[in-house]
């Protein structure tokens, strides 16, 4: 990476290229050589969202390599799906991180909140779509979104819903997570006015096919103008609220 930066420097110093096409190059080139990938240093400056990693099924020592890397840089990078094993091979480095448990989420640091966002709401259907709700809510923290939780409100007990129906009025984007039937996300999107994504969980009975069932009933869901992720996808989720938000800005600043 610092040769190919050494490189760059040297044309615009010599005037074979301008300022203009050095910062794209900055921008669009920014990728490391390691052991197990190639990391992009610059993503949140491209893309507004930063360098992530899904750690589970990565071997320990790799993750605990490459967070050496960002915490030396003072850079911002987020772990997902982290295991056990993950957890402990991350022993050295504990004190200089942030871990989530609930969320099994890892991150060199946790950003200050960008208040002049939409506050994003994560509404849970039931006790054990926990955790990827709290993918969704930690996640959403660490990209700078004010978050609020609503959890354990799912289609059985609906009243436990309406008694906080003023929470969702409030909220600028809503995330519902919901596994069984997956139908929490139907009555929200006919609720409410502002952009609602629905998280499919696989906890449910063998006919829920391991989130097949929420998944598909979100889909065809009669409330219309609700995004859909992935099954137990509340990363993906809070992602795209944080790009909602990001585009908000740009429109409220004329750019």
């Amino acid at each position: 990476m610092s040769d190919v930066l050494r490189e760059m420097l040297r044309a615009y110093r010599d005037g074979e290229v301008g300022e203009e096409e050095i910062l794209q190059k900055l921008v669009r080139q920014p990728f490391e050589e390691h052991l197990i990938g190639r990391f992009d240093h610059l993503r949140e400056a491209r893309t507004g969202i930063p360098e992530a990693i899904l750690a589970e099924g990565k071997d320990p020592g790799d993750v605990a390599s490459i967070f050496q890397d960002y915490l030396e840089r003072d850079e911002m990078l987020v772990a997902t799906r982290v295991t056990d094993a993950v957890v402990a091979g991350l022993s050295d480095q504990i004190d200089d991180v942030e871990h989530f448990e609930t969320a099994r989420i890892v991150s060199t640091k946790i950003p200050e909140v960008d208040e002049r966002r939409e506050s994003v709401l994560v509404i849970s259907a039931g006790s054990l779509d926990r955790p990827v709700a709290e993918e969704v809510a930690v996640t959403s923290r660490l990209l700078g979104n004010p978050t609020d939780r609503l959890f354990d409100v799912g289609v059985a007990g609906l009243a436990r819903l309406a008694v906080d129906l003023g929470a969702v009025d409030r909220a600028g984007i809503v995330i519902v997570v919901a596994g069984m039937d997956g139908a929490l996300a139907s009555v929200v999107g006919g609720l409410a006015r502002q952009p609602v994504i629905a998280v499919p969980t696989s906890v449910g009975y063998g006919a829920s096919f391991d989130g097949v069932a929420p998944l598909l009933s979100m889909l065809n869901g009669c409330s219309p103008g609700t995004a859909v992720m992935n099954i137990d996808n509340g990363f993906g989720a809070a992602v795209l609220a944080t790009k909602i938000n990001q585009f908000g800005l740009r429109i409220s600043s004329g750019d």
